[in-house]
């Protein structure tokens, strides 16, 4: 008999021992059964389907998601062999930006899922960031940050748009969905990122909530304040009705209807993928570091109580809110890491992804090629086009190869480099998540690029982990996060073993091909 599964006859079903972990990403919806020892005892996964209905839209569909979501966890408890009622804790980690409305009576969509990979307001981003009122508003905080010295004012003196931020996709639905902006005149719309539609249907429409470090993630939700941003919701034409009440990452949001599940399950967790991964990491001091890198790659550093940006490069956030403590984090990010090795496997570069490290040192170097990559929309320019460049006759797969591992250690050091300049903390060891962490080509690279160690830990589907860890907190699995950091596992630890100057040459070529890529 499976372990944990109640005895026949009708005997009471063990003690709530177990929490879930479910990572909702771009890819993939997993989920996890995890034990005291937060030690995976069942799993399920399906893979996410993105839809593309004109060029440059990236959408998912609402009611597929949501019935991938119920099957992961009816399948991962099952694989467990336990009951639904030993679940002490769910906990929901979920991709960030990527939002949905709908009729606050009805609970209809108004729409499919907006990705955040969506780039439907190229066009208002760039409008808005060489606007002369953007310009007006840089002046006017830039001299309230010089007078008062309040970093508050700090952000908004650098204000720029992205396609990544939910803001101005956001805004563009008022402008072309009817029905969102009627509705929302009339109080009756419900603006969600994907923790929040998903807490709407467990709860059967109950429970209208998200948390600090979804919410923060958006790009209208001010950090400091701690609050919607009413100021830029005006300028968008982004009702303030429309948003959710902001709870703490690691709080009892309610239970699950007992239909959906048989019994109610406690929903002890909402929390952004990257924090997650960051809290699965056991980053709770300032200056720890966490390096995801997944469908995108993902800087994020821990800034205790201070909060840190510069212009363009690095952002704040909150990474949780767990009663009184409120964990800020600055984070740096790069697009197109997974995306760019799952094309080169498409288009059979190789095989099997976990030859790709094999190929890349079995030459000496990519002879001169570079691979910018360019599939997803850059935070910095939406133009930046996806290349090849310093092709031969005699390049072969596996300098391409080579190419792409490499332009993925390069970015990691550019980030990194910024990091270093601009967060005044003490960095401590890096811990790397995201599938390719996986690939030891990638991961020694950017150990010798940073000149850093870099640990890499036993499991790394860290969302998900992260997830767990919160609603165990919540629901009393465990007790304090000391506790957690005992449960920490490392597979591996990659320390440097090259001088920076001999990767100088290939890095200096490849920034000459990503200046001729941009702006295409």
């Amino acid at each position: 008999m499976p372990c944990g599964q109640p005895e026949s006859g009708g005997a009471a079903a063990a003690p709530a021992r177990y929490v879930l972990g479910v990572d909702v990403g771009s890819t993939a919806v997993k989920c996890h059964v995890y034990d005291r020892a937060a030690a995976v005892r069942g799993s399920s996964c399906r893979k996410v389907e993105s839809l593309y209905p004109h060029p440059g839209w990236v959408e998912l569909d609402p009611e597929v998601l949501w019935s991938q979501f119920i099957g992961v966890i009816k399948e991962a408890v099952q694989a467990a062999g336990l009951h639904m009622r030993q679940v002490a804790g769910l906990g929901i980690s979920t991709q960030r930006a990527t939002f949905i409305t709908w009729h606050r009576k009805t609970g209809k969509p108004f729409h499919n899922f907006i990705s955040w990979q969506d780039l439907r307001s190229a066009e208002l981003v760039n409008s808005w960031n060489r606007s002369l009122l953007l310009k007006v508003i840089h002046v006017i905080f830039t001299i309230l940050h010089f007078l008062t010295g309040n970093n508050r004012y700090l952000a908004p003196s650098f204000l720029t748009f992205s396609t990544h931020q939910t803001s101005m996709k956001l805004s563009w639905v008022f402008k072309n969905i009817p029905e969102a902006d009627e509705a929302a005149k009339k109080n009756n719309c419900c603006f969600g990122t994907v923790d929040t539609w998903l807490l709407y249907k467990l709860t059967k429409g109950s429970v209208y909530a998200t948390d600090y470090s979804n919410a923060s993630s958006t790009g209208i939700f001010e950090p400091f304040t701690k609050c919607w941003n009413p100021t830029l919701s005006s300028l968008l034409s982004i009702p303030m009705s429309v948003y959710p009440p902001v709870k703490d990452t690691s709080f009892s949001f309610g239970s699950s209807d007992s239909e959906i599940f048989g019994v109610p399950v406690p929903i002890m967790s909402l929390v952004a993928d990257q924090q997650s991964a960051m809290f699965g990491e056991c980053c709770f001091l300032p200056g720890d570091v966490k390096l995801t890198m997944g469908t995108g790659g993902f800087w994020n550093i821990n800034t205790g109580g201070n909060l840190y940006a510069s212009k363009r490069d690095l952002y704040p956030l909150i990474g949780w809110k767990i009663g009184d403590e409120v964990v800020y984090i600055t984070e740096g990010c790069m697009s197109d890491i997974g995306n760019a090795i799952k094309w080169a496997q498409d288009i059979n570069l190789f095989t099997n992804v976990d030859e790709t490290a094999e190929m890349a040192r079995s030459i000496v170097d990519s002879q001169g090629v570079c691979f910018v990559p360019g599939f997803q929309v850059s935070a910095n320019d939406p133009y930046l086009c996806a290349s090849f460049m310093g092709l031969k006759p005699t390049t072969s797969r596996s300098h391409l190869v080579r190419a792409i591992l490499e332009s993925v250690a390069f970015r990691n050091k550019q980030l990194y480099d910024i990091i270093v300049k601009k967060v005044h903390i003490p960095l401590q060891t890096v811990r790397a998540d995201g599938g390719v962490s996986n690939n030891s080509f990638v991961m020694q690279m950017t150990s010798d690029l940073i000149n850093k160690k870099i640990e890499k830990p036993a499991n790394t589907d860290m969302s998900s982990l992260g997830a767990a860890f919160l609603a165990g907190l919540a629901s009393g699995l465990w007790t304090d996060k000391e506790q957690l950091k005992k449960l920490r596992r490392i597979e591996a630890v990659f320390e440097p073993q090259k001088d920076l100057e001999e990767y100088r040459p290939a890095m200096d070529t490849w920034m000459q091909a990503v200046k001729r890529s941009l702006h295409w």
